[in-house]
């Protein structure tokens, strides 16, 4: 069985830093100063499969129907492995 709850005390509030007055002004500069930015290059190899990877079913078989060999390919495997798992 539970008792009730009698003396109850609040906590004082403590003043978290980012509420605190800047004491130091070289620190809260420093804080606004911007990180370098790193610039990122992906080869044209990575950007092919990545849009190959994104691409719709839709996609694909628009494809296909133009004459894109590696669509043709995709579309076979999706239907083989439809048909094994089917059968």
């Amino acid at each position: 069985m539970s008792s009730p709850i009698s003396n109850v005390t609040q906590a004082q509030q403590v003043q978290s830093p980012a509420q605190a007055p800047a004491a130091n002004p070289k620190a809260s500069a420093s804080a606004t100063q911007q990180a370098p930015a790193d610039t990122v290059t992906i080869s044209n190899a990575a950007q092919t499969v990545l849009q190959e990877t994104q691409e719709t079913h839709i996609q694909t078989i628009q494809e296909a129907n133009a004459g894109d060999n590696q669509a043709k390919r995709l579309l076979a495997q999706e239907a083989a492995s439809t048909a094994a798992s089917k059968g």
